[in-house]
């Protein structure tokens, strides 16, 4: 297996796990500023690594 879809594939999973993450935390939030700033800091994370890894495993090729 190519190198680039498994990294591709690992940050699909982490960014995966932070947006459940943050799903996690906005149930469970009170309204107070350090969970807002959470929420903002997991959910632009999740966001960025999951459309990084998506886009890595989408434009590898693959050379058999």
């Amino acid at each position: 297996m190519n190198l680039k879809r498994i990294f591709g594939f690992l940050l699909t999973m982490l960014g995966i796990a932070g947006l459940i993450y943050t799903a996690v935390v906005f149930t469970g939030t009170s309204g107070s500023n350090r969970d807002v700033k959470a929420l903002i800091i997991y959910g632009v994370l999740g966001i960025v690594f999951f459309v990084s890894g998506i886009s890595l495993v989408k434009n590898t090729k693959d050379e058999a």
